[in-house]
């Protein structure tokens, strides 16, 4: 991976916890996903439709099958995220779903795309896994059952990421679809799949508009923005690489979490989250 590359990646790691934080501080559910989700739908239209003209792109029957697949787990994702936020902190959720994704992503990867590791990036997953163990509380956390619960969500949105990080890198760098049409597709099939639910209490989508307006329009522009980004680099970079530097985001999103949020145990969670991005930094090392 080049260092052009790492540099998208960590400016994408920098917009995915801010708009994780914004999501956070709306602590809003299924009527806030639906919100961004539709500003999102508006936004980046005209850049869908240039897309779908410059790259030619036709939908046919292998393509709707990979696209569906990708719409049901990010949708998936976002369910499980959301739902975590409203029962943990940003600094116990976040750490633990991104954290744990690229350790399941490495390994599936090694096996799916044949990438190859070296010892020092095995070293820097060991510094990872570890960081995540001490900054959920090490053994301590089956003694709080709200942390239990909060690391339990965190697992779950780890496992999706991981879904839809291999799915997307065989869509983007396989099947050839491009990223800014992949987004949007999913973009579009979550606000397909959730209108049902939301039209039957549609005053919860006017709460959110009314309160969170401002966090819907971020997180609109932020999500795509940011997953565009990785999902340029995963065209021509390895997947068990990309996965873990861009988890970098877990040092950015434990002091947001701690700083701004106020979160408890501030400086122990930040020592342990900074364990974490060490051992992204390693992984990073060894492909450059």
């Amino acid at each position: 991976m080049t260092i052009l590359a790492m540099v998208f990646i960590l400016i994408s790691a920098i917009i995915h916890a801010s708009w994780n934080y914004l999501s956070k501080k709306a602590n809003g559910g299924i009527p806030f996903i639906w919100l961004f989700t539709l500003i999102a739908s508006i936004v980046y239209l005209p850049l869908f439709i240039l897309s779908v003209k410059y790259f030619n792109f036709t939908l046919n029957f292998n393509n709707i099958f990979f696209l569906l697949g990708s719409i049901i787990i990010h949708l998936i994702y976002f369910l499980l995220l959301f739902k975590g936020y409203k029962v943990g902190d940003l600094s116990i959720v976040y750490p633990v779903a991104r954290g744990s994704a690229p350790m399941m992503t490495v390994i599936i990867a090694s096996v799916l795309f044949n990438e190859k590791l070296s010892i020092i990036a095995y070293l820097g997953i060991i510094f990872i896994i570890v960081g995540i163990f001490l900054l959920t509380g090490g053994l301590n956390i089956f003694k709080d059952r709200n942390n239990l619960l909060a690391i339990s969500y965190g697992l779950l949105v780890g496992i999706a990421i991981t879904s839809y990080t291999l799915l997307d890198k065989a869509i983007v760098s396989i099947v050839f679809i491009f990223p800014l049409i992949l987004d949007y597709f999913n973009t579009i099939g979550r606000l397909i799949l959730l209108s049902p639910i939301v039209f039957k209490s549609f005053d919860k989508v006017k709460y959110e508009w009314k309160n969170h307006k401002k966090e819907a329009f971020l997180v609109a522009i932020f999500n795509s923005l940011g997953y565009i980004i990785v999902l340029l680099v995963l065209r021509f970079a390895p997947v068990s690489y990309v996965a873990p530097v861009r988890e970098i985001s877990i040092l950015f999103g434990t002091l947001i979490g701690v700083k701004v949020l106020n979160e408890h145990f501030g400086l122990n969670r930040i020592i342990y989250a900074l364990l974490i991005t060490i051992g992204v930094v390693v992984i990073a090392y060894t492909t450059l």
